[in-house]
């Protein structure tokens, strides 16, 4: 089986790279660009852990091919901070200690990123909606909530 050749965009940068037809953008991510931020928790798409922008939609890159990032834009956790800066969500759980082994640390900040741009203001149970395909292991989830709705609020100069 020949490998493919991708044409890319991730975080703002023209990427390519060869991959297998049957392989994952997590594991091309992970394997071939050199981006470990996006983690497998259970590569089946129940976790969230892997959760990466494409074309502005919030997927589990464990269950899209490598081939489908072809001529599409990648967001992964790499391109949330500016430079040193961090983004107000990585901030905002530092400052709450919304984190601990951080292996859905990533996906979850992915994923609170992508619901902030579509809306700034969300109540808690909107946020709790929206990262429910998240899961944690260690923290229980209470501090992550307040961390995006603190984030949230300093995004929008409340």
């Amino acid at each position: 089986m020949s490998k493919i050749h991708v044409t890319t965009s991730i975080n703002g940068d023209q990427v390519e790279y060869l991959c297998e037809p049957h392989e994952t953008l997590l594991d091309v991510l992970r394997d071939r660009v050199g981006l470990t931020g996006a983690k497998e928790g259970c590569g089946s798409g129940d976790c969230g852990a892997c959760s990466v922008e494409l074309d502005g939609r919030l997927v589990c890159s464990c269950l899209v091919l490598g081939a489908e990032a072809e001529g599409k834009e990648v967001q992964t956790i790499e391109g949330m901070a500016d430079g040193e800066k961090l983004h107000p969500l990585q901030q905002k759980l530092l400052e709450h200690a919304a984190l601990q082994c951080g292996i859905c640390t990533p996906g979850i900040l992915v994923a609170a990123k992508a619901l902030l741009e579509k809306n700034p203001d969300p109540t808690e149970t909107e946020v709790r909606y929206w990262l429910a395909g998240n899961l944690c292991r260690c923290t229980g989830y209470d501090k992550i909530i307040r961390a995006v709705l603190d984030a949230a609020a300093e995004m929008r100069g409340a």
